[in-house]
């Protein structure tokens, strides 16, 4: 998850505010006093967390607080929107398709500019627009090297030169190749500097009148603190920054100085990184990010992730296949791969309630390297082990000597993996078969009876381990709660929506 550190500390204030037998002003100015705190050191601006504070207190009720209602929950909201406010510095450009766009990249050298074109390049790839990459920057020495190396592996056009000098030529001649062979975005990776200076403002300049961008993204560095809010206003000075993609932002605590310059430029922050992968690249949404941030889980982001790796008609087949009570292995290996589309574990679970703790970055490659073990296994059987709809009859097939020796040996894998696959397929099975049965709500609010009914169809269906790790039965009717009360797109039909998505509705 993003700002882990910041997030756990803001999550943690509010969580020992709500253990207080009593709460009063104090109470509620320590609280608050530790959120600031945690704000500061996570370098978001002086004047901001100032403002963050005062607004926080003027819009609490202490009357409610004390009335029996639940302290956090009003608190926890009250923090939510002022973040939020601060964060949202309005709605991004977007590309269209059927129109073409130039979006020209500015930025610092060092704050990852080359890997973040890369990455936009290949996020809209998939979304279907047809990209190709300019290589405008002539200044670092490996910069064209860089920018091929990366667009050879995202598949993606690109144009540039070792010999040229002049980055506003290239930039003109890439830009006019791409267009007339009607690429939908033409990304331009412009030079950086490792500090403000006039040769590389008038550079931009220069480029900018040149290929007459349609969206010109500064990119910032999410460690670079309090400067960051200077460097964005320089930046903003020279050339029309449209948008802001902040880099790094995997998990380091000292993020708030770049959310303070977005809040000082009001310049909208349209994706965040989140790694070194290419897949490691999410979509900035105010709302979303604070969400995660409080431990509050983002089930918008995760529905979107859901539709966008698995499509409309493919969920329908899925579902016509489980109706009739199939579930061969072939369904296990197209799960698996759904899950490698979504992109790391940690960032899905991030998006669930009280689960963004469940898998930190470590447990990523490990969880990884397992699906991509199971899926070597999986190519090594037959059509008619992959296919056999019937899960009793294929688990006494898969547990024959001889088999499991042809598929661990053609495999390369060693026999515990063959195991531990036939246990995950069991474990699965068993889990749609008891997803099947359940008659999750519809859309719109429910009653008491009907939230307790589908808690409990929910907690037999979970495995106990993931159930523990929401908090049990209480966690899970929270997550319920949230739900019914709009955490998500259709509330409570929210999560039918994405069970179904999955296969397991």
């Amino acid at each position: 998850m993003v700002l882990t550190e910041l997030g756990a500390r803001l999550s943690g204030a509010l969580v020992k505010m709500s253990k207080s037998s009593k709460v009063d002003q104090d109470v509620v100015d320590a609280c608050l006093k530790e959120i600031c705190t945690a704000l500061l050191q996570a370098d978001v601006n002086v004047r901001l967390v100032k403002q963050l504070q005062t607004n926080v207190k003027m819009s609490l009720n202490l009357e409610d607080l004390q009335s029996g209602f639940n302290a956090q929950r009003i608190l926890q909201k009250s923090v939510f929107q002022e973040l939020t406010r601060l964060m949202d510095g309005g709605k991004p450009w977007v590309p269209k398709k059927g129109k073409q766009s130039v979006v020209m990249f500015v930025g610092l050298q060092g704050n990852g500019k080359t890997t973040t074109c890369t990455k936009y390049a290949y996020h809209y790839k998939r979304k279907g627009f047809k990209v190709a990459m300019v290589c405008a920057d002539t200044f670092r020495a490996g910069a064209f090297d860089q920018l091929k190396q990366n667009a050879t592996k995202a598949r993606v056009p690109f144009f540039g030169s070792h010999t040229e000098t002049d980055p506003v030529k290239i930039a003109e001649e890439g830009v006019e190749r791409f267009r007339t062979e009607k690429v939908d975005i033409i990304i331009v990776d412009t030079s950086g500097r490792h500090k403000q200076e006039s040769a590389l403002f008038e550079e931009m300049r220069n480029i900018s009148e040149v290929v007459q961008p349609n969206n010109v993204i500064y990119v910032m560095d999410g460690a670079m603190g309090q400067a960051a809010h200077d460097q964005a206003l320089a930046f903003r000075d020279t050339v029309d920054v449209g948008s802001i993609i902040v880099t790094k932002m995997d998990g380091h605590a000292k993020g708030g100085g770049a959310l303070s310059a977005v809040a000082a430029t009001r310049s909208p922050v349209c994706f965040i990184g989140t790694g070194e992968h290419m897949d490691e690249f999410e979509p900035f949404e105010a709302e979303s990010f604070v969400s995660r941030l409080l431990g509050l889980g983002d089930f918008k982001g995760l529905m979107n992730k859901i539709t966008d790796v698995i499509p409309e008609e493919a969920q329908e087949e899925m579902m016509e296949k489980l109706s009739q009570g199939s579930f061969p292995l072939r369904f296990l290996y197209d799960q698996f791969t759904n899950i490698q589309e979504m992109g790391p574990m940690s960032q899905v679970m991030s998006m669930l309630p009280g689960m963004a703790n469940m898998m930190g970055g470590g447990r990523d490659k490990e969880s990884a390297a397992n699906i991509k073990k199971y899926m070597t296994l999986m190519d090594s059987m037959t059509t008619k082990e992959l296919d056999n709809p019937d899960t009793e009859k294929n688990m006494k097939m898969l547990s024959e000597t001889s088999r499991i020796n042809r598929i661990v040996r053609g495999a390369g894998r060693q026999y515990r993996d063959m195991y531990e696959l036939i246990t995950q397929y069991k474990m699965m099975a068993k889990m749609v078969g008891k997803m099947k049965q359940m008659k999750l709500p519809k859309k719109g609010p429910v009653n008491a009876r009907a939230m307790n009914q589908s808690v409990q169809q929910m907690s037999q269906a979970i495995p106990p381990h993931l159930l523990k790790s929401i908090g049990g039965m209480g966690g899970l009717q929270t997550l319920m709660k949230q739900l019914e009360g709009g955490g998500g797109p259709g509330g409570m039909g929210a999560l039918g929506d994405m069970m179904k998505s999955l296969g397991m509705g």
